[in-house]
């Protein structure tokens, strides 16, 4: 670590600050959320706290850290889930923005991809540009070095508030938590072990006093009952926030029959024939049965419902519970028959129901989505019959499924994969733990498979390599390491190292998975052929071209005689030859290059990527030819049309300028190649980071340009 003024959290979760600029290598644990750059100013609360009740000296604590002049702390607000950690986060978020003069951050850090989307949020806010975000979201420099760099110098005193960080090791491993002179850091977490959170300050968040537990639900349903009618209720509940909050709620929505404090109590009495006094007792009287007595509060509100005419509410909860604690785009509910528990004319009422019981909440920013507590979700994922888990686990994989592209051809960056990411990992999750069909854990698999091609072709390669990583790790307890879908997530995963730079584990990876495919599939199968070029593009970069051509040829063939040699993907293969074909004589392989964009504008048209690849790399046999002059207004093209397609910080963008400096230099013409390798140069520093491969080699064409432009 050299030079500056930093502060991270250390090996061994340390929350300090330090002095000197200081290097770190960032580990990346993916499934986005991303919910936008402006949602980071408001809190990502469903509903707020009408009064924070109790919670005197907490608060205290807290309104005095945000005087003026106050920074470098870290406050961890711990307890048991639902709790109202969040409550109290909420509350001093408030006050430091309309009272205290401070700008409050929220970041949800119940996840890395959430985390990250926030943190890189809070980067956007304090002023990071587009390139640095780009550079960073694709994992290429470290993120969380950029986030406290413009924390640090950020013009105004700050809040920024961690909410949900239940694994503190997300927060440890990405270097996240770290101090500030510039503002305050707030945790909310249900890990209460001072082991995580050396060098901050802990605040235990209980459940509340009898007296204050019954004014919450007062606060929800005023007509409801009197004080001493809902401490009663209050005491069944244990008088734990969350549990208060989901009964007062349902007191307050109910329209056609309204209930009482009293018949509330009555039901937890049970008034119905049921017992639920037994289990809520068991729960204030062991933290540990908390989710035991959560469970039971949102069955009493499901069987209010059911009262209702609303059985279908119980299906679609149960239908949640295959998913993630994440934000959840609403439209992924659109269609989601269950059977006939859950027929799709009854999905819209059985929501409608859930939300008026707060079983589920509606996020007000952004793209419209759901958020469904994690401890609720757990809970109700346990009580699943088993019977009905597959039918669940196959509807909510076919959602998924219809919601990703199987092959989505955009390259720009969609925050609506972010949204997915995390159910995804999620029901992979669920269907390994469930005894479900071998064909189900399929289709999770496959959901896993779409997710992570998506995030590659959105251009971030470290989500990617993340999700599928998590994803084979996942699937390989369920399926063999050589089934079909493994490897291919396997191929993905090289892919992804390939384009981080990473090109001798790239070259390891794709070669054992070369080897499985071959085992298991076949030397002409299509993914040993997949193998056998994702492996290549490795061995280029290693300088070991000869080998690489080998590999081509083989896919070429392959692919040629299985799909014929117009195919797309015998087309993509043909464009590896242009790409690595070693020099000096070249006339055959430009030959070959014409063939092959011809036959691309035929058969795919002149706009697809596979010809602008074409087109690119004909560009660039043109100029190992030494046949500059031809090579230069097809190097124009190409990046003309890959800037119009992909953006001018595109890695591929880059790589067409790139080519389009080298020409310039071979013409001799070097003020053109130095202007054009000085944008590659910085995009490529803003993007992939100093110390890249491509990088590095983009610095040292320029410092060569830059030496002949000067020589007499």
């Amino acid at each position: 670590m050299t030079g500056g003024n930093d502060a991270r959290a250390d090996g061994q979760g340390r929350v300090y600050q330090a002095s000197g600029d200081q290097h770190i290598t960032e580990h990346h644990h993916h499934g986005p959320d991303w919910s936008g750059p402006d949602s980071v100013r408001r809190p990502a609360v469903g509903r707020a706290p009408v009064v924070l009740r109790d919670r005197t000296e907490e608060m205290s604590r807290l309104r005095a850290a945000l005087e003026p002049g106050v920074g470098n702390r870290v406050y961890v607000l711990h307890g048991l889930g639902g709790c109202g950690k969040t409550a109290v986060a909420y509350t001093l978020f408030d006050h430091a923005t309309h009272r205290a003069g401070r700008i409050g951050l929220w970041v949800n850090a119940s996840d890395p991809a959430s985390l990250r989307a926030g943190m890189l949020a809070v980067a956007a806010d304090r002023g990071a540009t587009d390139a640095e975000l780009m550079g960073a979201r694709s994992g290429l420099r470290p993120a969380a070095d950029l986030v406290w760099q413009r924390l640090d110098h950020s013009d105004q005193p700050w809040l920024l508030v961690l909410d949900n960080a239940d694994n503190p090791a997300i927060l440890r491993d990405g270097g996240w938590l770290r101090t500030s002179p510039a503002g305050i850091v707030v945790v909310t977490s249900r890990q209460a072990a001072a082991r995580w959170w050396p060098g901050a300050e802990l605040l235990h968040v209980g459940v509340l006093p009898r007296d204050e537990a019954a004014l919450v639900l007062r606060d929800l349903a005023p007509h409801a009952g009197t004080v001493d009618e809902a401490a009663l209720v209050a005491d069944r509940l244990g008088r734990l926030p969350l549990a208060l909050t989901l009964a007062g709620g349902f007191l307050a929505h109910q329209v056609i029959d309204p209930w009482t404090m009293a018949d509330y109590g009555h039901q937890l009495d049970g008034g119905d024939g049921r017992d639920p006094i037994e289990l809520i007792d068991q729960g204030a009287l062991d933290t540990s049965e908390s989710r035991h007595l959560l469970s039971r509060t949102w069955q009493l509100s499901l069987d209010a419902l059911a009262g209702q005419g609303l059985p279908e509410a119980n299906s679609l909860l149960r239908l949640l519970a295959c998913w993630a604690n994440d934000p959840l785009p609403v439209t992924l509910l659109s269609g989601a028959e269950v059977g006939s528990d859950l027929p799709v004319f009854r999905i819209e009422s059985a929501l409608r129901g859930l939300l008026d019981q707060s079983l589920t909440e509606l996020l007000p920013e952004g793209v419209s989505c759901l958020r469904t507590h994690g401890v609720l979700l757990d809970s109700v994922a346990r009580t699943i019959p088993s019977e009905q888990r597959e039918q669940l686990a196959a509807a909510a994989a076919r959602q998924l499924k219809a919601a990703l592209p199987e092959n989505p051809e955009r390259i720009t960056h969609d925050p609506r994969i972010n949204l997915l990411a995390p159910h995804v990992l999620a029901l992979l999750r669920r269907v390994v733990d469930w005894s479900v069909a071998q064909s189900v854990v399929e289709e999770a698999t496959e959901c896993s498979l779409r997710l992570v091609i998506a995030l590659h072709r959105d251009g971030d390669y470290s989500s990617a390599l993340a999700a599928a990583d998590r994803a084979v790790e996942l699937a390989k307890q369920r399926l063999p390491e050589d089934h079909p879908l493994v490897l291919r997530l396997r191929q993905r995963a090289g892919r992804a190292l390939y384009r981080l730079g990473r090109f001798e584990e790239a070259e390891v990876l794709h070669r054992q998975v070369l080897e499985a495919c071959e085992r298991s599939l076949g030397s002409a199968d299509l993914d040993t052929l997949e193998s056998c070029l994702g492996l290549s593009r490795a061995l280029w970069q290693l300088g070991r071209e000869p080998e690489a051509m080998q590999l081509i040829w083989r896919a070429i063939a392959g692919r040629s005689e299985t799909l014929g040699p117009v195919h797309p993907l015998t087309l993509i293969a043909k464009a590896y030859v242009s790409e690595v074909a070693p020099g000096p004589n070249l006339d055959e392989e430009v030959a070959m290059g014409q063939a092959l964009v011809a036959d691309c504008y035929r058969t795919v048209g002149e706009q697809h990527s596979i010809t602008l690849m074409a087109e690119l790399d004909q560009a660039d046999l043109l100029r190992r030819a030494g046949r500059d002059a031809e090579a230069l207004p097809t190097a124009r093209r190409a990046l003309a049309a890959h800037e119009q397609r992909y953006g001018g910080l595109y890695p591929i963008t880059l790589a067409a300028r790139t080519l389009l400096s080298n020409v310039f230099a071979e013409l001799g013409r070097y003020a053109e190649a130095i202007e054009q390798m000085e944008t590659v140069v910085n995009a490529r520093t803003a993007v992939l980071g100093t110390s890249h491969p491509w990088t590095v080699w983009s610095g040292e064409r320029l410092d060569e340009y830059r030496r002949l432009l000067s020589q007499p």
